[in-house]
């Protein structure tokens, strides 16, 4: 995304968090929740380019992505989007375009985006039969009609409740500090608005020479939903979750029993052929002004090579794969997980290759004097589930029921 999609301009990140009840229905359905970000994104660079052309700019274009992330810090089911966008609009200038960054926000410029989007909605939830309001009756609920199991794992999910075992419908158990009394709700930011239950924040703004913090955000907004040290063991053998912020009660820890922890990522996993990643404006697969977007601020018409700083530090000079498009597998090893593939463990030299092995004889002689099997193991028959793990499941609850 850093090297090859967003050219080297300032980049805002947006967050966009939506109602409770909506939250549930853009779980299973994406198609309503690809209109409820084209919401975002008409009134975001809609914004952007009426203040481009109160400065005389006209045409302008921007352009975004968005990543739909569909979970909180609890392993909640928390449908919200990142919307990393570029802080400006480009114009045409001649046969090449011309970036015009945008002028500083302040909260009411938040709020107006922010109520726009609001206006952008009801039509939008009334064409896929949703409603954002909290009180309404929504007259039609697909995820529960058609995987009523699934409706019930998301439902208590975005409730923060249990869903199966003894302790279905309660809350889930808490560790930390509990305060007794509820305490004061923090402030608003300079940048942040929020309204109904949709909140959005536009603090985050990246500059142009910044590609180390652009990678950040960047990482940070396609992570997973957990991290494996975030999760243990307990004695009495749950899991517990460390929260990456303590809660405003004092909250630091989730306890989750085994079946409990396996609803919750069963309720995050997204549908088949669902893409979490979107394209917006002039960064659109199929936008006119696409190639001149992605390459503005270079000065050979490729994209660049290398930055003042980078956000995983290489050990050697990697070659220049990014010109042809794709990397080499232990370029992309380094680049992706941090790992260093070509580092020998024994001395820290460089690995290089030297040959591929694939006769069976010399494949099967190198694994015999490394003492390894040498056959290919059988294909083991499938196994059922224990007869006990059925009285955890019971059966699937009505779909009035799923409802929030």
């Amino acid at each position: 995304m850093r090297d090859h999609v967003f050219p080297r301009v300032p980049v805002r990140q947006w967050v966009l968090s939506l109602p409770h009840r909506l939250r549930y229905r853009l779980a299973w359905d994406h198609d309503l929740c690809r209109a409820v970000v084209g919401c975002a994104m008409r009134a975001t660079l809609g914004f952007l380019r009426r203040r481009a052309r109160d400065t005389g700019v006209r045409d302008g274009r921007g352009g975004a992505v968005t990543i739909v992330q569909r979970f909180g810090g609890a392993l909640n089911t928390n449908i919200h989007f990142h919307m990393l966008v570029m802080d400006g609009v480009f114009s045409k200038d001649g046969d090449a375009v011309r970036f015009h960054p945008s002028l500083s926000l302040d909260a009411a410029d938040i709020d107006e985006i922010l109520a726009t989007i609001e206006a952008y909605l009801p039509p939008v939830l009334a064409r896929h039969g949703a409603d954002a309001g909290d009180d309404s009756t929504e007259p039609l609920d697909p995820g529960a009609e058609q995987a009523p199991v699934w409706a019930g794992l998301a439902a208590a999910s975005v409730q923060g409740r249990v869903a199966l075992g003894a302790r279905a419908g309660a809350r889930v158990r808490r560790e930390g500090q509990l305060a007794a009394t509820a305490t004061t709700p923090r402030s608003l930011g300079p940048h942040q608005a929020r309204h109904r239950g949709f909140d959005l924040h536009a603090g985050v703004c990246v500059p142009a020479d910044r590609g180390d913090r652009l990678e950040r955000i960047a990482r940070y907004t396609l992570r997973p939903p957990v991290a494996h040290d975030r999760l243990e063991w307990t004695e009495h053998g749950q899991v517990r979750l460390a929260l990456r912020r303590p809660w405003s009660d004092g909250t630091t820890h989730l306890l989750f029993d085994p079946v409990e922890l396996l609803e919750r990522l069963a309720a995050l996993t997204p549908r088949p052929r669902v893409n979490l990643i979107l394209y917006h404006g002039a960064l659109g697969a199929r936008a006119a002004w696409r190639s001149l977007v992605v390459q503005y601020g270079t000065t050979d018409g490729t994209r660049p090579t290398g930055d003042s700083a980078t956000a995983v530090e290489e050990p050697a000079p990697p070659r220049d794969t990014r010109a042809r498009g794709n990397y080499l597998w232990a370029d992309l090893m380094r680049r992706s997980l941090a790992l260093d593939v070509l580092a020998c463990p024994r001395c820290g030299g460089r690995l290089r290759l030297i040959a591929v092995v694939d006769h069976p004889a010399v494949v099967a002689r190198i694994l015999g004097h490394l003492a390894l099997p040498t056959e290919v193991p059988g294909t083991r028959p499938a196994r059922g589930p224990p007869t006990e793990v059925a009285d955890l499941f019971p059966p699937p609850v009505p779909p009035d029921s799923c409802r929030l």
